[in-house]
């Protein structure tokens, strides 16, 4: 009997620390929202195009990313005459890349192809991340860099998981991390966000450093960002390959006699 009532006990302490677990999270979460302008001026933007540059190894590349609910994404950058293109339309991803040789539209699969749709989130994933079918997991509150933040587990739908540190003052993200495969095998990627600044009453980060065991790879860098102007559905549509030339045939000179 004193066996029972300690396990009875025991699981309903553990369930009251699940729920106040739950419920602190849903609160971080929140202030997170709020701190970025709220829930409702998110879901109020339908569209947003945001213009700068990246700066891998010291060369600067122009970049535009464009968005649009519901979930579509395209970002193009030029580099030395050429241009760069990713885009999803809410079924599909695809990229035009010649500098990986290849100049038409190619479809994209597995790593590519889930960045995209995490991409075309336009609200972000905390933002009703249960009916997305995420999960969020307060680990706690921690020292980086000698600012306090907490630390939050994001597991996506598909199974990929972020790492999100939150500003304990101001609520908002500091450092997103995350795994890529890459050919040499799989690393830790960090994101640091900076530079907050309001854009018709919401807040966004223009400066984010990407960093790989603790060494800049490349900066982005926000020039102006803007909403609910128009774009084309079209653009983010896979164009048709260019049809082949066909081949033309040699001409054989005449046969002599």
């Amino acid at each position: 009997m004193i066996r029972r009532l300690l396990t009875l006990t025991l699981s309903l302490a553990f369930l009251f620390c699940v729920q106040a677990s739950a419920q602190t999270v849903d609160d971080l979460i929140k202030k997170n929202i709020e701190a970025h302008g709220g829930v409702q001026k998110l879901k109020a933007v339908k569209t947003m195009k945001a213009s700068g540059k990246i700066t891998p190894q010291g060369l600067e590349i122009p970049i535009t990313l464009q968005q649009k609910r519901p979930g579509m994404v395209r970002m193009d950058a030029t580099f030395q005459g050429k241009s760069l293109v990713q885009a999803y339309d809410g079924e599909t991803g695809w990229k035009i890349d010649p500098f990986q040789g290849n100049p038409d539209p190619e479809k994209v699969a597995g790593d590519d192809l889930k960045d995209l749709e995490e991409q075309a989130d336009l609200d972000g994933p905390l933002v009703d991340y249960k009916q997305k079918g995420h999960t969020v997991e307060l680990i706690g509150k921690e020292d980086m860099e000698g600012t306090p933040v907490y630390k939050l587990k994001l597991t996506l739908k598909n199974g990929d998981v972020r790492n999100i540190y939150i500003d304990a003052e101001n609520y908002l993200e500091l450092k997103i991390t995350s795994k890529r495969k890459t050919p040499g095998g799989e690393i830790d990627v960090d994101q640091y966000m900076g530079n907050y600044k309001s854009v018709n009453g919401l807040m966004f980060p223009f400066s984010i450093d990407t960093r790989v065991k603790g060494q800049s790879v490349n900066q982005i860098t926000i020039d102006k960002i803007e909403m609910d102007v128009p774009v084309d559905d079209a653009i983010f549509k896979m164009p048709a390959k260019p049809a082949e030339k066909p081949k033309t045939e040699e001409k054989k000179p005449p046969a002599r006699d």
